[in-house]
């Protein structure tokens, strides 16, 4: 049974750049698009992004947009986060979900004990770690931690990471609720992954299985989000150390924001494929004129685009309505309300429901040859079916909780 022994520094940790500023990074995002679309073929073929990619999403500082900076991060805020992670799926879907899942949560280990912070951040800031919110582990309290083993499905980007973050049941406490559980953290050398992805989409995002066998884990490395009755934990001891009041934020709306970037980010880039279209394929009947030049097709463009802009609106809307929900929390005494949360998720919910809308309108108005495997729309239309599959985008039940906040009575489930 494998043990974890660090030794946390406890000086802080510059940043790469300390001068870096928003706009230099959504610049360098957008500089990416002519890159990132090249290899998109590349990245579906060989199931992962490129090793070469990821070391640019490195050196442009993507990971560390949301890290604490004292740990090395640049600590902007959740808006800017989502303008680059929409302007990097617009180049490659895959390669923005894989970015944005793993930068995302940075977030998430913010909110862990100060000690595993700092090991997992390390001495020079790295931190890559993808999470799985979904229990595949058992976790079974022994003195001074747990006993974990488990398997994790869809871990996205777990070929690139230097840590995993797995949600795993607690066993053996008679008094804790149902589904009581931890996010547990792993460094990279603790985990084996087994590539089952194989899917008709997002085929590029190594969204595999990531398996842990049994090994103790000290408690500082397990981090609880409820308690044992099951009641949300808030704040979270570990985002306490933090005097920015965005750590304080709620972890759901806030990891399901980077699924709602990704989404704006592939109706974006299904726009640039389809404005091509229209102005190069002619019409089916006479007198075949560029299809741009119809009615028929100008009212399909428009209507496609409305829906990417008011999805794109509406979450940077939430964006900074998030923010400012974790001011009002830390500064002014409001909480950020459980009801809070459910209403930022159900808006990206929307946000993905209309770009699919959008991109569907695309395929279905371009003609059969959009079907194509190697098309472009047809990978747009594909990515984001696949990702209307993923849990926290089922707005039936996440509806029906947010109701059942506001009238008092308690939610049926985390989402």
């Amino acid at each position: 049974m494998a043990s974890i022994e660090t030794r946390p520094s406890r000086k802080p940790i510059a940043p790469p750049e300390p001068s870096l500023t928003p706009a230099e990074l959504l610049k360098r995002a957008i500089a990416m698009r002519p890159m990132l679309r090249e290899r998109q073929d590349s990245v579906e073929a060989a199931g992962c992004v490129s090793e070469d990619t990821n070391s640019q999403f490195i050196a442009a500082g993507f990971y560390r947009i949301l890290q604490p900076r004292c740990f090395g991060g640049y600590e902007f805020d959740l808006p800017t986060f989502l303008q680059v992670m929409i302007e990097i799926s617009r180049g490659c879907s895959d390669s923005g979900w894989v970015l944005a899942l793993t930068a995302g949560h940075a977030f998430l280990m913010s909110s862990f004990d100060e000690k595993a912070q700092r090991e997992a951040f390390g001495d020079r800031g790295e931190f890559r770690g993808p999470s799985v919110a979904m229990p595949g582990g058992t976790a079974v309290p022994v003195e001074g931690g747990y006993r974990v083993k488990g398997a994790w499905d869809y871990s996205s980007g777990c070929e690139i990471a230097t840590h995993f973050i797995g949600a795993s049941i607690v066993e053996g406490q008679k008094e804790a609720a149902p589904g009581y559980g931890v996010f547990v953290l792993f460094d990279r050398d603790q985990y084996r992954i087994v590539d089952n992805w194989h899917v008709i989409g997002m085929q590029g995002t190594s969204s595999r299985r990531v398996i842990v066998d049994e090994m103790f884990v000290p408690a500082h490395r397990a981090l609880a989000i409820s308690d044992e009755r099951g009641q949300y934990i808030h704040p979270r001891p570990g985002c306490l150390m933090h005097p920015n009041p965005f750590y304080r934020g709620r972890i759901t709306s806030l990891l399901v924001s980077e699924v709602g970037a990704v989404a704006v980010g592939i109706g974006r880039g299904a726009l640039d494929f389809y404005q091509d279209i229209l102005r190069n394929k002619k019409t089916n009947f006479p007198p075949f004129r560029p299809r741009a030049e119809q009615i028929e097709y100008q009212r399909h463009w428009g209507e496609a685009q409305s829906l990417v802009d008011t999805a794109e609106a509406a979450l940077l809307k939430m964006a900074a309505d998030y923010m400012e929900s974790c001011r009002r929390d830390a500064e002014d005494g409001v909480p950020f309300s459980d009801e809070d949360d459910r209403r930022f998720l159900q808006i990206e919910q929307q946000c993905v429901r209309l770009c699919f809308e959008a991109v569907d309108l695309m395929l279905r108005t371009s003609g059969t040859s959009a079907a194509s495997k190697t098309a472009p729309l047809g990978r747009h239309f594909r990515n984001l079916a696949v990702i209307r599959t993923h849990v926290t985008m089922q707005h039936d039940h996440t509806a029906a909780n947010a109701g059942r906040l506001h009238f008092g009575l308690p939610p049926l489930s985390r989402l």
